[in-house]
């Protein structure tokens, strides 16, 4: 398995924040996804591509963040995003979230998704994309 990280990059919006300026907590999930979504590119891997050739789709079983530090507006952050476990039909990543001008771990958590078919019943991984997280 590929434990090997992918840091992305966003800088904090005046839309994702709060009246201090301060990141609004459930951003952070969203922050989650950008970095998973670039973990998955880095990897040749295309949600869509996936859904539309194998009708297969991950949905999010859990989410859980741990606040640290305050980001705030005008903040660039690194998202580290890692593969943490695969098994049959659920895969597991972890987030770090970091200034990323001072490297100070602001959250870190983890989703834990299924992959379902259509009518969002457990499948296994297909094994064209299996490789992409082994």
């Amino acid at each position: 398995m590929n434990h090997e990280p992918v840091e992305t990059r966003v800088r904090v919006r005046y839309a994702e924040t709060d009246q201090m300026s301060v990141v609004y907590y459930a951003n952070y999930f969203v922050y989650f996804e950008v970095g998973r979504v670039e973990w998955c590119r880095a990897r040749g891997f295309d949600y869509g591509r996936m859904e539309r050739e194998e009708g297969a789709v991950l949905v999010v079983a859990e989410a859980r963040c741990r606040y640290r530090a305050p980001a705030r507006y005008d903040d660039l952050l690194a998202i580290r995003t890692s593969l943490k476990h695969v098994r049959n039909s659920v895969i597991v990543f972890s987030y770090e979230i970091l200034n990323a001008e001072t490297g100070s771990l602001l959250a870190e958590g983890e989703t834990t998704h299924v992959l379902t078919d259509a009518q969002i019943r457990p499948r296994p991984i297909p094994e064209s994309y299996r490789a992409l997280f082994e």
